[in-house]
């Protein structure tokens, strides 16, 4: 008996082999270890994203990883794109013997999904001669190249390529591969396998495809391969396994399948045995800065940080020189001067291009040599920032430093990085997106015909928070673990509870870039991502593991908002806004920070941390990094405390008095990690090294490990004078605060963000609001509410429009222009055209502006969509008008785009003859509404509650937006127009609804309960208008009024009477008509016509002549009879 047992399972797909694969990784190796083997192989699907979980897991286990893939294999130039059907590709089952071949497989890997890439990464047998060193190759399952020849009864072929691959890859290192899953084909195969075995001399291997782990996960591997293909398991024309037993099976169950071919099964162990790949982990593979002849990094390292020393500190102290040679020292020791040149040139280029540079981000903003490299823009003296939190020179680990830049332009810096060390060496990371609780349940219930609504209903009861699970959900949701342990829904449950948390895409992460000092695919197997840039196969924690160099380029849109407010102030006030850390404390910037008028302020947005600003009322820049590490789940109990000893309600108790220094900017509650790291330096004469390991050690809460640091600290205490009762008091406040405290570093960092966009919309507000209309284009929620806001503040709001709007929003004398890319349909293409054309003069009629611009770019969608919205309404006639023309223009000039081959075309010399006016009846005011919703994501020239505004004031009705700023239990009322609705069934069987409302300053949503629904089911809909009265309540910081009353507000108008003007000669005219609007909008109010001729006022029976009051109906009353012709009063 070999040390590897007696049977190794080497053909094995793991949950990397996506929607294909069911065999998570950790339980796939506890499975082969409680089956006693000792070895196992991972060959998944055409690539190798599982590899270093997978070996680290059999690492850990004790067990020998063997790595492998199962490639596709094209008969052809893997190059090449043929029609799919005259494709064929083949499987084939690779294992690395030694690290030549793991890297070869890397390179076989890559080069399939960077070049050979046609439905599936597809290599060919050029590249296998190229890179076959190193590896074991089966003639793998069914879809093998040689199994097919079988089955297509083409035997000399099939022998032909035994030959041919046993040349490929040595008569010691390809296999026939023998599989039994009871399948007829695989027993044709295998007569023919031991056949040419024999005859040719080839050994045979003996394996099992696993795709999942027990026989019983069969239909959790069905659902999976359905979830894949977007099938229902009943469907018939699918592809599906053929049995039941591609599962890990056991040693035992393995000899018995191969009795009579022992061989087969000792050959597993002989493979296993030839397979020795080692992963080199832990090591640091930094990439080397391109220097200057005869200079070190080391030297050009020093030389820039003294060139930005003395443009940060004109005459830096003793402090700052002796902090920044430290640095250096520390860098130097630990190998990372390539690594800050690195980023100081690639940050270095941002600002050469005036590309906005975010101020730091992390634990990267205590290091005074990323700031006098302008790395960051935060000066740790000043701020007592720590640089031993950023890099630990007791602690080697590699440096992390993430860049914000302006989210527009972020590409550009990535660009320069693999422009400057090659596309070989530069690689955007790999995430995977998993199966999420809700939509497991939902693409389950889908795949297994289960009812929708009940799905639906199901998913629902998970709480949408993030990093949720299904245990997490049982335990917060109980209903929801006992629906889905009930017989109904027990297998969807089951399934769920199985596929949960498995791999189901590869994306793009949204920020991590590896800069390596070799070509990457030396480490990392790679494939192709966005904007040509390669994407590694290896997710970020195992890049990490290998010691590949991680850098964050994130894209954040404040930046954005930022630079295009400051551009936009400069334009129209002719200022040059230059932030500078000694002027943080402008007065305005402050009194809007103590408001809690806080919308479209960095970090500060949300309702809880407004009423915390009011509250708290901050005065200088300490506060705003105090609030900044406060408002967090833990520490945000210390804010009560810490508003009420700024304002001097309540006295600061200080530990030991020396520590006041440490603890007086957050009036004695430590808030900060480095406050931890102080305390431990101070009182027990740790170096700032020791004190980052004491406050790492402290916040992991091992028994074990807190005991042990409490002696340290205790006796460092004791050693430097301080009573043991002292040492453990403090001790106690430090475990105490350890898991809440904040990185300073990155709240001083981001503070700066919050202050500065708190400063232009204090300052500046129609430049900032315009700003940040530009950059929520396409957010339409958001867009809503800052137009809002800016009209609450007395902000004009144009619409949009041809002849005067830009691509983004502008300002326009002392409002704000819409932009036209806001508009649904409407293109760059198109607005460049539009705007490039109107230069030349300003577009006159419709008719001249379909005749002056490129109808192909400008299509009929395009037109119609900017008559919609409103922007064509600067123009002769209204918008039923130029749509009703539309056709005819697009008939007469379109044929410019379709001359004929003998023909001038004269059309541009040719008058455009006017279409003569249609008579059609204009938009209703609702209808412009409409359209404008739908067209541009808001209302622009009115809003359907706005005849109530007279109501609402009358009835003391609050705003949603105001109603978001209430405390909790407080009772509400409002009215919104319904614009979401969802109804579900309590446990109980009971109808209850949730809604949303909105009015002119936002929405809010409300919770409708089954006592109060019930009287209301059959009337809320979608785009009604409803009064409401309730509790106001919160979850995660969301408002929502618990409905105690709702009726319609045509329901509040009942005593409300409708006056209609009939003119002495529409009397005879328009009757007709007036009775067949009363007729589409049948209700319960009276109506009065009075005749103005003959000055009678005549009552109409309610029971056949009441109307619903709505503002549709008066305005097609009005339209019918003219403006002010209808009058509501009380009666």
């Amino acid at each position: 008996m070999s040390g590897l047992g007696d049977f190794v399972h080497l053909h094995v797909h793991s949950e990397y082999s996506l929607l294909d694969g069911a065999t998570p990784i950790k339980q796939m190796v506890e499975r082969a270890k409680q089956e006693g083997m000792k070895a196992l192989a991972i060959t998944d699907h055409g690539a190798m994203y599982g590899v270093i979980p997978f070996y680290l897991e059999c690492k850990q286990a004790g067990i020998k990883p063997i790595i492998g893939c199962e490639v596709y294999l094209t008969a052809g130039n893997h190059r090449d794109k043929p029609n799919r059907r005259e494709q064929k590709i083949y499987h084939l089952l690779l294992l690395a013997r030694n690290h030549t071949g793991y890297q070869n497989l890397m390179q076989l890997v890559t080069d399939a999904h960077m070049h050979g890439f046609h439905y599936k990464p597809r290599i060919d047998k050029k590249l296998l001669q190229q890179y076959g060193e190193g590896l074991i190759a089966t003639s793998s399952c069914l879809a093998g190249e040689i199994p097919q020849a079988i089955l297509n009864d083409d035997l000399e072929k099939a022998r032909a390529l035994i030959q041919e691959y046993k040349a490929l890859f040595g008569p010691d290192h390809f296999y026939l591969e023998l599989q039994d899953h009871q399948v007829i084909e695989q027993q044709k195969v295998n007569r023919y396998l031991l056949h040419f075995a024999e005859e040719l001399n080839v050994p045979v291997v003996a394996t099992n495809d696993v795709h999942y782990i027990r026989a019983e996960d069969d239909l959790m591997h069905d659902c999976l391969l359905c979830i894949g293909m977007g099938k229902k398991i009943k469907d018939e024309d699918r592809l599906r396994f053929p049995s039941d037993q591609f599962y890990l099976k056991s040693t035992q169950e393995m000899k018995r399948l191969f009795a009579h071919v022992p061989e087969a099964i000792e050959n597993t162990i002989k493979i296993a045995e030839k397979c020795h790949v080692e992963i080199p982990l832990g090591n640091q593979l930094l990439p080397r800065f391109p220097l200057p002849p005869g200079e070190s990094s080391k030297a050009y390292l020093y030389a820039r940080c003294m060139d930005g020393l003395k443009a940060r500190y004109q005459n830096p102290s003793d402090e700052v020189i002796q902090r920044l040679q430290y640095e250096l020292k520390v860098i130097d020791q630990m190998g990372f001067n390539d690594y800050f040149l690195v980023v100081w040139d690639f940050v270095g280029f941002a600002h050469q291009q005036k590309i906005a540079v975010g101020p730091g981000r992390g634990s990267a903003a205590g290091s005074l040599v990323a700031y006098v490299l302008r790395i960051t823009n935060v000066d740790p003296i000043r701020y007592q920032l720590l640089f031993e939190r950023f890099l630990n020179p007791e602690r080697v680990t590699l440096p992390d430093i993430d860049i914000d830049f302006n989210d527009e332009r972020r590409d550009e810096v990535i660009q320069y990085v693999v422009n400057k060390y090659g596309k070989e060496r530069v690689a955007q990371v790999i995430t995977f997106g998993t199966m999420a609780p809700r939509a497991a349940i939902r693409d389950v219930g889908r795949v297994l015909g289960v009812d929708y609504g009940a799905v639906d209903r199901l998913a629902k009861m998970v709480p949408a928070s993030p990093g949720m699970t299904m245990v997490k959900a049982f335990k917060l949701v109980p209903q929801l673990q006992a629906q889905l342990k009930s017989p109904q829904f027990a297998r969807l449950g089951e399934i769920v509870e199985k596929i949960e948390g498995m791999p189901r895409h590869g994306s793009t992460h949204a920020a991590g870039v590896v800069i390596s000092d070799h070509p990457l695919t030396q480490y990392v197997p790679l494939q192709t991502g966005s904007d040509g840039i390669p994407l590694t196969q290896y997710a970020m924690e195992s890049l990490e593991q290998i010691g590949l160099l991680k850098v964050d380029f994130l894209g954040l849109r404040n930046l954005s908002i930022i630079e295009k407010a400051i551009q936009l102030v400069k334009e129209k006030h002719q200022i040059d806004i230059s932030f500078s850390e000694d002027h943080f404390d402008e007065p305005a910037t402050y009194q809007l920070l103590s408001a809690g008028d806080t919308s479209g302020v960095f970090q500060m947005e949300s309702t809880g941390m407004r009423r915390v600003l009011r509250e708290l009322k901050p005065t200088e820049f300490e506060d705003i990094i105090a609030i900044l590490a406060l408002y967090r789940p833990g520490p945000m109990e210390q804010i009560p405390r810490f508003i009420r000893a700024k304002h001097g309600q309540e006295q600061v108790h200080y530990p030991h008095p020396d520590l006041i220094n440490i603890l007086k900017p957050t009036y004695g509650i430590i808030v900060y990690q480095e406050q931890i790291m102080q305390i431990a330096a101070q009182m027990a004469g740790f170096s700032l090294g020791e004190a980052d390991l004491l406050r790492r050690a402290v916040s992991k809460k091992q028994k074990k490990v807190l005991l042990e640091q409490r002696t340290a600290f205790v006796a460092g205490c004791t050693h430097h004078g301080y009573d043991e009762s002292v040492g453990n008091e403090v001790y106690d406040l430090i475990v105490r605060f350890a898991n809440y405290g904040f990185n300073r570093s990155h709240a001083a960092a981001y503070g700066v963000l919050a202050y500065q966009t708190a400063f232009l919309k204090a300052n500046h507000p129609l430049a900032y609001f315009t700003a940040i209309l530009s950059n929520m284009i396409g957010n339409q929620t958001k867009l809503a509410e800052y137009l809002a806001e800016a009209r609450e503040k007395g902000v004009a709001i144009f619409p949009p429009d041809i002849n005067a709007s830009c691509e983004d929003f502008t300002i326009e004398k002392n409002g704000i222009r819409f932009g036209l890319l806001a508009i649904k349909n409407v293109g760059h293409l198109a607005i460049q055209i539009i705007i490039e054309e109107r230069k030349k003069q300003p577009y006159v009629d419709l008719a001249d502006f379909c005749k002056r611009i490129d109808l192909r770019i400008c299509n009929r969608r395009v037109i119609e969509s900017l008559i919609q919205c409103g922007a064509c309404d600067g123009l002769p006639g209204h918008r039923a008008e130029h749509l009703a023309v539309l056709d005819d223009y697009f008939e007469q000039h379109g044929a410019r785009y379709q001359p004929s081959k003998n023909q001038l075309n004269l059309f541009e010399e040719l008058p455009t003859p006017k279409m003569k006016k249609p008579d059609i009846t204009p938009y209703t005011q609702s209808e412009m509404l409409k359209y404008e919703k739908e067209y541009i994501g808001v209302y622009v020239s009115g809003h359907p509650l706005d005849r109530y505004q007279a109501w609402k004031k009358e009835h003391q009705v609050m705003n949603c937006q105001d109603l978001d700023a209430i405390s909790t239990g407080k009772q509400v009322k409002g009215i919104g127009m319904i614009t979401k609705i969802r109804r579900i069934q309590t446990k109980k069987g009971d109808q209850m609804a949730f809604a949303q409302v909105e009015d002119q300053t936002g929405h809010i949503e409300l919770v409708i309960f089954p006592n109060v629904y019930r009287d209301l089911q059959t009337k809320i809909e979608a785009d009604e208008m409803v009064y409401f009265t309730g509790k106001l309540d919160r979850q995660e910081d969301r408002a929502k009024v618990m409905v105690q009353e709702m009726k319609l507000l045509e329901e509040m108008n009942r005593d409300e009477k409708v006056f209609v003007r009939i003119s002495g000669e529409q009397q005879e005219r328009h009757l007709t008509a007036l009775h067949g609007i009363i007729g589409k909008h049948r209700g319960s109010q009276p109506i009065y016509l009075y005749y103005e001729q003959s000055k009678q006022l005549l009552s109409l029976p309610v029971a056949k002549y009441g109307i619903k009051l709505t503002a549709t109906a008066i305005e097609e009353m009005e339209a019918l009879l003219g403006a002010g012709s209808v009058k509501v009063k009380k009666d």
